[in-house]
């Protein structure tokens, strides 16, 4: 394998790996070519670049719960945009029982079925603001109690209102966790998450219980790539931001 030379953006990063023979250039967020060669997620991103964010993110729910006295056998996660499975083996490896994945890309689906079987319950393939009735309905019987959304905001992913919608399927007072970008909180970003969480703290829609700056993991000039991590309580319906 060998990564870009580090004079591209976050966004336009790139990698070179040698599959039977032949020589595969692959942006880092094409995920659908990544999930399809069986471990080049863990090794470009956990291996090579380090990346933190699912293990800080459930250890920093974990002490939410902890503080509170509360079980996390009793969670019923949604993991949306959930990949090939990093933050749900997290959180199953914490006691958490019944997770439901989610993700846009049924390469994603495939990858987690792949490479960790058992760790979902179920999972979801397709665009949570386009999804039928049916699956909607299905999703709405689950009793979900808490929302993880791991290193998929702020760049197209997920954009606000797949996240806003995802929401709306967790209970009052069940928890969202999500971690974005720093650079994605400015007053300055384009993409609708610095509006959408100012605005629904201000609401009160969500009530921040934890959060933390930590790297979520390097970029390929060696450079710490530094994100910020939430857990909230649900206390309303998000607002609607485009």
């Amino acid at each position: 394998m060998r990564l870009g030379d580090g004079s591209f953006s976050q966004d336009e990063e790139w990698c070179e790996v040698t599959i039977d023979g032949e020589r595969r250039r692959i942006r880092f967020h094409d995920y659908d070519e990544i999930y399809e060669i069986p471990g080049l997620y863990e090794r470009l991103f956990y291996d090579e670049l380090g990346c933190e964010s699912p293990q800080t993110l459930s250890e920093l729910l974990s002490d939410c719960l902890e503080q509170r006295q509360l079980r996390r056998e009793d969670l019923r996660v949604l993991d949306l945009g959930a990949g090939n499975g990093m933050m749900g083996e997290e959180l199953q490896g914490r006691g958490v029982e019944t997770i439901i994945g989610a993700d846009l890309l049924p390469e994603a689906a495939a990858a987690a079925e792949r490479d960790r079987p058992g760790v979902y319950d179920d999972y979801v393939v397709g665009d949570f603001t386009a999804l039928d009735e049916e699956v909607i309905e299905d999703l709405g019987s689950r009793g979900f109690n808490c929302l993880t959304t791991v290193a998929a905001l702020g760049f197209g992913d997920i954009p606000p209102p797949v996240f806003t919608q995802a929401a709306e399927l967790i209970e009052p007072d069940g928890w969202v966790v999500f971690n974005i970008k720093e650079d994605f909180l400015d007053d300055g970003d384009e993409t609708g998450f610095s509006r959408l969480i100012r605005q629904s703290v201000a609401d009160g829609a969500l009530e921040i219980a934890a959060e933390r700056r930590y790297r979520h993991r390097l970029s390929t000039a060696g450079e710490p790539l530094y994100y910020n991590g939430f857990v909230a309580r649900k206390r309303d319906e998000l607002p609607s931001i485009e």
